[in-house]
């Protein structure tokens, strides 16, 4: 083994799909929250309670504001993973001995969402996992063949959280709408970082996650369609809060951070994007030139910025990784990192085991800098050349 390069004074940090740093301007938003304004939202009789009250609804208009929905259709969950059960599972038991039971997913998609869907064959479903092309796209005339049988709900992730490739959610939901299915779709990856619009889209359900829109951990949310309304089936029982569909008292400071992180990102998705993109370009091109052979997985065109999910030939992610221990990568899904075996969506798209194994994913985020990324391209070829690299504050100064 080569020796590491010169040690940064801090961690690089380019794992951003897998979480981002809660933005210090959420943090104040939320403090108040946890310590002057401390009531329960769900006590009205007093105005500690009503003052937490309209904290939380104020949040809900927000987060309906980023992603095209009226706040009426907003639930607060615990994060992306309940919303896409509570979406599939609900959606599924409500409908009970219904004569559709058909439901349609993506190999490639996030495992709650795999792991939902063929949870649901113990209820008389039938999960069907479609394919994906080599570019991790789906072919739409595949879901439509899919559909030829009647289909309850289709589950399709706007952006993948491995490769960042974005489906043409406007296009798919309208087959499932034609098919007479409901349409759900993961939009953790990208609320914030693409223009959503749920209401236009169609779509009867979506998820969303606070840490990956640089808000805190623990909150989500799920769009539910009002108009034609949408039932579900909630997953516990308890108060019967948030319509229903999601009882428990609602954490009011971190639904205001959720709140605050969709109005930041609302504001600034625009120049973000075009800076992320900036960086992506930059690292791969610094990569690509290091590196003979290097190779991206998934369609460029259809990316958001700031992502590249690339194979690096000759050599494992966990040497690489191994070698440069203040990059911070990830060789896939930090919600699969238990499991120490290639990636199924890199198998889904064609890579062997062996190719899998030699990848990782890059993340850029709000706070990387272009030093950063320099950084990150001077210690992978080294670590890939198996030759020490110069540090970050080196890089600086050059």
């Amino acid at each position: 083994m080569t020796d590491a390069p010169s040690r940064p004074n801090r961690p690089v940090y380019l794992d951003n799909q897998a979480t981002t740093r809660c933005d210090p301007r959420v943090v104040e938003a939320m403090l108040p929250w946890f310590s002057e304004h401390y009531g329960n939202p769900h006590s009205v009789e007093h105005v500690m309670g009503v003052e937490a009250e309209a904290a939380v609804e104020d949040a809900r208009a927000q987060v309906a504001a980023l992603v095209g929905a009226n706040p009426n259709e907003i639930v607060f969950t615990s994060g992306a993973t309940e919303s896409n059960n509570v979406a599939i599972k609900g959606a599924a038991r409500f409908a009970g001995h219904a004569e559709r039971r058909r439901i349609v997913t993506v190999a490639t998609e996030h495992k709650c969402v795999l792991e939902s869907v063929a949870d649901l064959a113990a209820d008389g479903f039938e999960p069907v996992f479609l394919p994906v092309q080599p570019e991790g796209l789906i072919d739409p005339e595949v879901l439509r063949e899919a559909l030829q049988v009647p289909t309850l709900l289709v589950s399709i992730m706007t952006v993948n959280n491995e490769t960042g490739v974005i489906q043409d959610i406007p296009a798919l939901a309208a087959i499932a709408k034609q098919a007479g299915a409901l349409f759900h779709t993961d939009i953790a990856q990208a609320a914030g970082k693409i223009p959503v619009d749920l209401s236009g889209w169609k779509v009867d359900l979506a998820s969303i996650s606070g840490h990956k829109i640089y808000g805190p951990k623990g909150i989500g949310a799920l769009y539910v369609r009002r108009r034609p309304r949408v039932r579900l089936a909630p997953l516990f029982s308890g108060g019967g809060q948030e319509r229903g569909i999601r009882s428990g008292t609602l954490p009011a400071p971190l639904i205001v951070g959720l709140g605050e992180a969709c109005r930041l990102a609302q504001a600034e998705m625009d120049e973000e994007s075009k800076r992320l993109a900036t960086l992506r370009d930059r690292l791969l091109r610094g990569l690509a030139d290091a590196i003979p052979g290097l190779r991206v997985n998934g369609s460029m065109a259809a990316r958001i910025p700031g992502n590249l999910n690339v194979t690096f030939p000759g050599a494992t992610a966990a040497e690489l990784m191994e070698r440069v221990p203040d990059l911070c990568v990830s060789t896939g899904s930090a919600c699969s990192s238990a499991a120490i075996e290639p990636s199924y969506v890199l198998r889904a798209l064609g890579l062997t085991d062996d190719a899998a194994s030699c990848t990782l994913r890059i993340g850029a985020g709000r706070f990387t800098s272009p030093a950063d990324v320099d950084y990150a391209v001077a210690a992978l070829a080294a670590a890939h050349a198996g030759a020490p690299a110069p540090g970050i504050e080196q890089l600086a100064k050059a």
